[in-house]
């Protein structure tokens, strides 16, 4: 699923084509479509108000070996040859917080447990000082000297303990003495463990290709430096100067986390907080696994580098080849083939009209802009559609469309006011068979326990009694024991029950749904405080109290939200589709909303009342004869339309909707649906997308 973008940012390709020169260059084509060569995915990216995904360092290996170099602008170079499946980590030479260093390999890693219970970044490295092998564990990386004192007051009141004694953290930075050149690795690291026999830290460094150097000292200040100074003097610490930091450098630690044993470090490189960006590439035909993005492999290449102070981790690979795992990820591969080429296009579309939306990458690989799994997620199928469409794009206008498209369109896509607030010529409401996604799927009864509280069981679960209540509603029955009562008609691990069943309980039912899927859904019943919280920050205007009442004052076309108030105050959101996370992560704007202590009451006599606004009793006369106070929980009244609807005392909202995601353009399960009725690609995609053409690049 495609995420929504600001419609107000500049769209046209050819600023695409002048901002791709130095991130991989979008090509003219001999064809009217523009094409692109390699896109760069950002997998880890800090980039504050658009898009953070943070790790403190990426963990590498290939079957076929790897080759570590720099990225230059004239090419890679390769620095360093890692054998086949060997593992390799990188993090940034930021600041960071030394919690301890200890000869006990044991005690070290019983530390680095509890940082990492405590959610901490921790690392345990291992390196020769005094003449013998010590253990540090480290915690971060912070981008400047006061995020790391903040860490070190943290940890300095995190409770941690070391068998040897009480942990006393010690801020660390990026500021080493550097020694000069050496011809071979085993001289540097022979260097390197000469320094360390004076007490300071020493490590052995790139600075290209077969140029060995060392580094000592991880300093946070220029007294810490003169510090490492005076510690080496009379060792060779004459010679010594400042590690110059604006030139590319690897610097090299043995690294015991991943394996957790003293005899089994693996090579972890510590890369500049900027200039410095690290180039990862197979050393054969085999993808890269990156362990820290659910292990997932990847063809091309990696960049690894610092970037607003985090690491940043970028995927660069052919743009073909990049689809081939986007269709797969977006759309199932044993959906029919017409409808996997409509998604391979629209995607080729969306992409190549992002430009370099991530300013040091074209894309990402979430649903911020599209699904992007690796090579796990290909499959033939999806690399046969890509493949047959290949340099196909929707154009419109004589420019690439941005291509949205969503998983359901809920029976009708929506057009552009109703996301965004204003019309787009390419993206207007179209109906759309997406009843497809529930073929197949059980029903889920809404149903009254004996206590009045309402919930949902699936229909394999109740059997029908042929009885009736007073209203008329049927009375079913549950088949067996510890039957769960879920809030909406779907098994939630994570959310209890409102209660459970036995066998022979008999409940009334107030209607049945299909199980929530992306087509049709239940949200809630969500509280008022909990309405409260979710839309705090959404809306211009606050609101404030609790919510009484919460109305659709206004729909666009596809019948989506497109306004809202709250006790009678304009919800002012910056535009509608705001709406689904405003409200408790809703799966799209096209819903009705259940409040479940408003009740509109006429009487014999003519007079209305209003409820909840009218804070008087109000008693009704039920079915059976019996007198009730309503809204209240067990008290069910027959709406406009013959229905029976559940209340409460406190109000609750309910949301009752069609459709999964923004709804604009191409709907997934829409193109299934079109698919399987005989639609081409092209039909389906001239469908979703009208007044465009398909052009090949």
């Amino acid at each position: 699923m495609v995420g929504i973008t600001s419609w107000k940012r500049l769209a046209a390709v050819c600023l695409a084509l002048l901002l791709a020169v130095s991130v991989g260059a979008v090509r003219p084509s001999q064809g009217a479509a523009p094409g692109l060569d390699t896109i760069r995915v950002a997998i880890f990216l800090n980039l504050p108000n658009k898009y953070t995904q943070n790790t403190s360092w990426a963990t590498f290996s290939s079957a076929g070996g790897l080759s570590v170099g720099f990225r230059e602008p004239a090419g890679a170079k390769t620095w360093d040859a890692i054998p086949a499946g060997e593992q390799i980590r990188f993090s940034l030479d930021d600041y960071k917080v030394k919690l301890a260093e200890t000869a006990d390999f044991n005690a070290a890693k019983a530390l680095l447990k509890q940082v990492q219970d405590a959610k901490g970044a921790g690392k345990l490295i291992s390196l020769s000082k005094n003449g013998k092998t010590v253990y540090q564990v480290i915690e971060g990386g912070y981008a400047n000297a006061a995020e790391g004192k903040k860490a070190v007051d943290r940890w300095n009141g995190a409770g941690l303990k070391l068998q040897s004694g009480a942990v006393k953290p010690v801020l660390q930075g990026p500021f080493h003495l550097e020694t000069g050149s050496f011809a071979s690795e085993a001289e540097a690291r022979q260097a390197a463990d000469a320094f360390g026999a004076s007490g300071v830290d020493a490590f052995v460094a790139l600075r290209g290709a077969g140029a060995y150097t060392v580094m000592l000292g991880a300093a946070a200040d220029a007294a810490g430096l003169n510090a490492v100074k005076s510690a080496v003097a009379g060792a060779g610490g004459e010679a010594l100067r400042q590690a110059d930091a604006s030139a590319p450098y690897l610097l090299v630690q043995n690294d015991h986390t991943v394996s957790g044993q003293a005899n089994a470090a693996i090579r972890h490189y510590a890369v500049p907080l900027t200039g410095t960006k690290a180039w990862i590439a197979p050393s054969g035909a085999e993808p890269i696994k990156l362990t820290e993005r659910y292990g997932r492999t990847y063809r091309g290449a990696f960049e690894a580098s610092g970037f607003n102070g985090k690491l940043a981790v970028v995927n660069e690979l052919p743009f073909e080849q990049y689809l081939y795992s986007v269709v797969g990820a977006e759309m199932p591969a044993s959906w029919p083939a017409e409808a996997l080429k409509a998604q391979a296009v629209a995607a080729r579309s969306y992409a190549l009209y992002q430009g370099v939306g991530f300013q040091i990458a074209h894309v990402v690989d979430t649903v911020a802009s599209q699904a992007y799994g690796g090579t796990g997620a290909e499959k033939a199928a999806t690399i046969a559609a890509v493949n047959a469409t290949a340099g196909e794009v929707l154009m419109h206008g004589g420019k690439v469309i941005e291509a949205l498209f969503s998983s359901s369109a809920g029976g009708a896509t929506a057009d552009g006011t109703e996301v965004w607030g204003n019309a787009v010529p390419y993206l207007k409401s179209v109906s759309s068979p997406d009843e497809v996604s529930e073929k197949g799927l059980l029903r889920w009864y809404r149903i009254v326990m004996p206590n009045g509280e309402t919930g949902y069981v699936r229909e394999d679960l109740l059997r029908d009694t042929g009885l009736a209540n007073a209203a008329g509603a049927p009375i079913l029955e549950a088949t067996g024991d510890g039957v769960n009562v879920r809030p909406i008609p779907l098994v939630q691990d994570s959310v209890a029950p409102v209660g459970t069943l036995n066998r022979g309980t008999r409940v009334v039912s107030l209607g049945s749904t299909f199980q929530s899927n992306p087509m049709s859904w239940v949200r809630g019943p969500f509280t008022s405080e909990q309405l409260l919280a979710t839309l705090k920050g959404k809306t211009a205007t606050a609101v404030t109290g609790p919510i009484r009442t919460l109305e659709v004052t206004g729909r666009g076309p596809s019948g989506r939200v497109t306004q809202m108030t709250a006790n009678g105050q304009k919800l002012d959101v910056r535009y509608p589709d705001i709406f689904r996370s405003a409200l408790g992560s809703l799966p799209s704007t096209r819903f009705t909303v259940d409040e479940t202590a408003r009740l509109s009451i006429e009487s014999g006599a003519g007079a209305r009342r209003e409820l909840p606004a009218d804070s008087n009793p109000l008693y009704v006369l039920g079915a059976s004869g019996s007198v009730r106070q309503a809204p209240d929980p067990g008290v069910f009244v027959l709406d406009g339309n013959g229905k029976l609807r559940a209340t409460t005392k406190e109000p609750g909202f309910r949301f009752v909707g069609t459709g999964n995601g923004h709804g604009l353009g191409l709907s997934q399960y829409g193109a299934l649906g079109l698919a399987r009725q005989g639609y081409d690609y092209q039909r389906i995609l001239k469908y979703y997308y009208p007044e465009t053409t398909i052009a090949k690049g």
